[in-house]
């Protein structure tokens, strides 16, 4: 006989990765990964961190699932999860001097043809405007629109309450719309 069935394919899956199911854990991280890298990239912007961040994440959910309480659901913890490693991550980057040599080796992207192309698109456009919002309004516009979490789940993702998401949210998009119009884009934010 098997686990017993719970609300979603998610939450069965946790049921069997915390019995020890490696299958059951190979489908949630392909269910989930791209979201989860594509969320932890924008908020450290390095695909290497991004990529390590990630690996954290589901290494987590494999020794934590027993502890999976269900007050939210898979995805949101999920995030939740990539999150915190995400910022701690930052957090240790910050830390690290920058030496001479490597300070050097930074690259300037202002003027190469790619970044040129990018800026007439308009999706690198919009990119560039949401990376141009504080990282509070970013979160939260990623998560909303992005990832397309409730209200609820990003206040349980971000740990604020559910007003404050929306009175971030509002902001953001006022502030974006400026961004995208000083950009020249013909609509602003949706």
């Amino acid at each position: 006989m098997g686990p017993p069935m719970l609300g979603s394919q998610d939450e069965q899956w946790i049921a069997w990765i915390a019995r020890g199911d490696q299958a059951a854990m190979r489908a949630l991280f392909g269910a989930h990964n791209i979201r989860v890298h594509r969320f932890v990239l924008r908020l450290v912007r390095r695909e290497d961190i991004a990529e390590d961040i990630v690996t954290e994440v589901f290494l987590d959910v494999w020794r934590q699932a027993a502890r999976f309480e269900g007050r939210a659901s898979v995805t949101t913890w999920l995030l939740s999860i990539a999150r915190f490693k995400a910022y701690s991550a930052l957090r240790r980057r910050t830390e690290a001097p920058l030496g001479d040599e490597f300070a050097e080796t930074i690259e300037d992207l202002d003027d190469t043809p790619e970044v040129s192309l990018q800026k007439s698109d308009k999706a690198g456009v919009l990119r560039a405007c949401i990376d141009r919002l504080s990282r509070e309004h970013r979160e939260v516009i990623d998560l909303v629109y992005y990832q397309e979490q409730s209200i609820e789940d990003v206040s349980r993702i971000v740990g604020i309450p559910e007003n404050t998401v929306k009175t971030r949210v509002f902001h953001a998009r006022k502030r974006l719309s400026e961004l995208c119009r000083d950009a020249g884009l013909d609509r602003g934010w949706p």
